[in-house]
């Protein structure tokens, strides 16, 4: 999607996509990422989710990226901190205790400016591109964190009664995209209570890419 189109998202509060309280896939699969106390995760897409403040409370550090400032921004306001902010290429990084997120485009981000991750946690990300940058995508994050684990939410519906984002990404779609890289195995598949923004039915699944 054009970076204008996600910009007006924010700016007119038609963020559905973001959830009032922690994703129950994300508290339900965490272990299998089998991450140590203190690990650092990537969180592609982040938007101001609430999946940040579970994993700082559960003794993780968090790093993610987020195109929309103003959805940083309001993160760290919800965090209630104060964060350092500096330039870092062509992104810009705010930082504080346990979390740094870059402010900017994924695609700008590299393994170096991104640091090490013992994981990625994708709940939002993948699903929010049209299929034709699905692959740039996942071969870019797979690159950048040096193939870490995954724990990827993917979302399925008939995608001849509505368009996304988020897009549908069935199993086939995500066995191409990640499986040269990754075991891939599927977690949980359950109705998304919901459903396509609330019009007809749909179905998350978690996937372990490991």
């Amino acid at each position: 999607m054009e970076a204008d189109f996600w910009r007006r998202r924010w700016r007119d509060n038609a963020i559905g996509f973001h959830r009032a309280s922690p994703n129950p896939l994300l508290l339900r699969h965490f272990g299998a990422l089998g991450a140590a106390p203190g690990a650092r995760l990537f969180l592609p897409l982040c938007g101001k989710t609430l999946d940040i403040r579970w994993l700082l409370a559960n003794d993780c550090r968090v790093v993610g990226v987020e195109l929309v400032e103003t959805a940083v921004e309001q993160l760290f306001a919800e965090l209630g901190v104060e964060p350092a902010i500096e330039p870092a290429g062509p992104l810009r990084r705010y930082s504080a205790p346990g979390v740094d997120v870059f402010a900017g485009d994924v695609f700008a981000l590299t393994c170096e400016t991104l640091g090490s991750v013992e994981a990625v946690y994708d709940r939002a990300a993948l699903v929010a591109l049209p299929r034709a940058d699905r692959a740039r995508y996942a071969a870019h994050i797979t690159a950048i964190t040096r193939g870490a684990p995954q724990l990827l939410v993917t979302l399925v519906y008939d995608q001849t009664r509505a368009d996304g984002p988020p897009f549908s990404v069935d199993e086939q779609e995500v066995r191409a995209l990640y499986g040269a890289s990754y075991g891939v195995t599927l977690l949980e598949s359950a109705d998304d209570p919901a459903g396509m923004k609330g019009k007809f039915p749909a179905t998350e699944k978690v996937w372990l890419l490991s």
